[in-house]
């Protein structure tokens, strides 16, 4: 990367959610209308008294629309019938998965990313590898879409693998209902039973089940790898065995929490060789896509932006906390978990990435998100 200053801008828009209309945060609140507990259709779910939510971690519309042909089952759901809907900001699991949950928006769950600073524990904190000593429950107290549904007589259940039962994300911001334990690596069939067991025990159910697998091939090979296209295949012929096994009545709605940049080696910039980037910066969090910025205390957060953003020129769009709550980033900003949130984000465009010593571990992905392109923001919702 040229270390000149630059005061250019990314030429492409960053994709804002529009948090209360048609994002993840949307999903659940929708269903629980249609299942006459309050609230409106926000997605445009249609009616039905059984549902099951299929969450394919990884699942983006941009990438499902490249592999069109390659998986007939999704991509022909997209086609006849199929919505686009937004992630959550930044696009990665823990946060969406929680607005999912939640019905909330980032800046009231305050799961803020990846990794985030924690203020209670004054420290980094990932939900995936917790280690702090603050609770699930103090991490998000707020009550989950789960929860409530429960309380008003909907049979809720979760269909996981077994040790997700008692995981910092499922417990604050998927809690709610029944969980059902399934192998780690349970076949497909007994997979299937479960949640079609789950779905028809009452006359109103609602089921929430999980898929990983895309996720962890496209970070290990890209998505553009024939690995992660054939991890899409498998997928794809499952979620066609899925629907088959379910009885008519029940609402088959799949949908994804992020989609997915390959970035090349000669895109990955390191702070720690950019002169003067970490002055006046305190803790780095966040992904090498959506970098969160804590600064020592009395540090003009304007100016920090500022420099960052001639740094990195197009190459992404830096906003202040105060500039991301402004432009619709983060929806609305709870006070409780403001300081989770960086003081300084940086949202990568195109195919860069922002890296960091500090953690070590992203240097081996080859497919990231977090950001705000199209590419990784907008998430299919399908009804077949």
């Amino acid at each position: 990367m040229s270390r000149d200053e630059t005061t250019s801008v990314p030429t492409e828009l960053p994709v804002v959610p529009h948090y209360g209309t048609r994002t993840l945060a949307d999903l659940l609140p929708s269903i629980a209308h249609q299942l006459g507990h309050g609230g409106e259709d926000r997605v445009g779910i249609g009616p039905g008294e059984r549902f099951v939510v299929l969450l394919i971690d990884g699942l983006g519309t941009e990438q499902l629309e490249q592999v069109a042909s390659r998986a007939p089952f999704l991509a022909g759901a997209l086609r006849r019938g199929g919505q686009v809907i937004t992630a959550a900001v930044p696009s990665t699991t823990v946060t969406s998965l929680t607005s999912l949950g939640t019905g909330l928006p980032p800046g009231e769950h305050g799961v803020a990313g990846f990794t985030f600073w924690l203020p209670e524990e004054r420290e980094v904190v990932a939900p995936l590898f917790w280690e702090s000593a603050l609770g699930p429950l103090e991490l998000q107290p707020r009550e989950t879409e789960l929860q409530r549904l429960a309380a008003s007589g909907v049979a809720v259940s979760s269909v996981l693998p077994s040790r997700f039962e008692n995981s910092v994300l499922t417990v604050a911001g998927l809690r709610g209902g029944d969980f059902v334990g399934v192998a780690e690596d349970a076949d497909s069939a007994q997979r299937i039973e479960a949640v079609a067991a789950a779905a028809t025990r009452a006359p109103q159910t609602l089921v929430y089940a999980y898929e990983r697998e895309l996720d962890h091939c496209g970070h290990a090979y890209g998505w553009q790898s024939e690995e992660w296209l054939e991890c899409l295949i498998r997928i794809d012929r499952w979620a066609s065995w899925l629907r088959a096994e379910l009885p008519e009545d029940v609402r088959l709605i799949i949908t994804g929490d992020h989609g997915m940049v390959d970035v090349p080696a000669e895109n990955r910039l390191l702070v720690q060789d950019e002169t003067g980037l970490l002055d006046g910066v305190h803790r780095l969090a966040g992904e090498g896509r959506f970098r969160q910025i804590y600064l020592d205390q009395g540090v003009s957060a304007v100016e920090v932006g500022e420099r960052w953003a001639r740094r990195l020129g197009e190459r992404a769009w830096v906003r202040t906390r105060d500039e991301a709550v402004e432009d619709g980033w983060l929806g609305e900003l709870d006070p409780r978990v403001a300081a989770r949130f960086g003081d300084v984000l940086v949202a990568m465009a195109g195919n860069w990435a922002v890296m960091t010593r500090e953690m070590p571990g992203e240097f081996g992905l080859v497919g990231m998100h977090g950001s705000l392109t199209a590419a990784e923001m907008l998430v299919p919702l399908l009804q077949p």
